[in-house]
C-alpha cells in the first residue's frame, strides 16, 4: 500500500496561494486597464475641449470666456497629470502582483514536483512488491510441481 504524500497539506496550501495570487493579478490587470482607459478618456475630452476653444476663439470670445476656457483646460491638464500618476502607480502594483504570482507558481511547482516524485517512488515500490510476490508464487509453484 502506497504511503500518502507527507507534504500534501503544504501542497494544497501552495495551490490555494497560487490561485489567490492569480485572482489578485487578474484584478490588478483590470485596475490598470481601467486607469489607462480613464486616462484616455480624459485626454480625448481635453482634445475635444481645446478644439472647441480654438473654434470659439476664431469666432471671437470675450476675455472672460477666454479665461474660463483656459482655466478649464488647466484643470483638465491637472486631472490628466494626476491620472498619469495613478496609471504609473497601478502599473507598479501590477508588476509587483505579477512577481508575487510568479513566486507562488514557482513554490507550487516545487511541491508539485516533490509530490510527483513521491508517487513515482511509491509506484515503483509497489511494482517491486508485486514482482517479488509473483516471483515467490512462481517459485513455490515450481517447487510444488517438482515434488510431485
Amino acid at each position: 500500500m502506497a504511503k500518502p504524500f507527507s507534504l500534501q497539506t503544504v501542497l494544497e496550501l501552495m495551490q490555494i496561494r497560487a490561485d489567490d495570487a492569480t485572482l489578485r493579478l487578474a484584478q490588478l490587470i483590470a485596475n490598470e486597464r481601467d486607469a489607462n482607459s480613464k486616462l484616455g478618456m480624459l485626454q480625448q475630452y481635453r482634445d475635444e475641449y481645446a478644439m472647441r476653444f480654438r473654434q470659439a476663439a476664431q469666432n471671437g470670445i470675450s476675455p472672460r470666456e477666454w479665461h474660463n476656457y483656459q482655466e478649464f483646460i488647466n484643470r483638465l491638464d491637472e486631472a490628466i497629470d494626476a491620472q498619469r500618476q495613478a496609471v504609473a502607480m497601478q502599473a507598479r502594483h501590477t508588476a509587483d502582483g505579477q512577481s508575487h504570482w510568479q513566486q507562488q507558481r514557482k513554490k507550487l511547482k516545487a511541491f508539485d514536483t516533490l509530490s510527483d516524485r513521491h508517487f513515482a517512488s511509491e509506484e515503483a515500490r509497489e511494482v517491486r512488491r508485486e514482482q517479488k510476490t509473483q516471483d515467490e508464487f512462481a517459485a513455490r509453484f515450481t517447487a510444488d510441481k517438482g515434488s510431485k
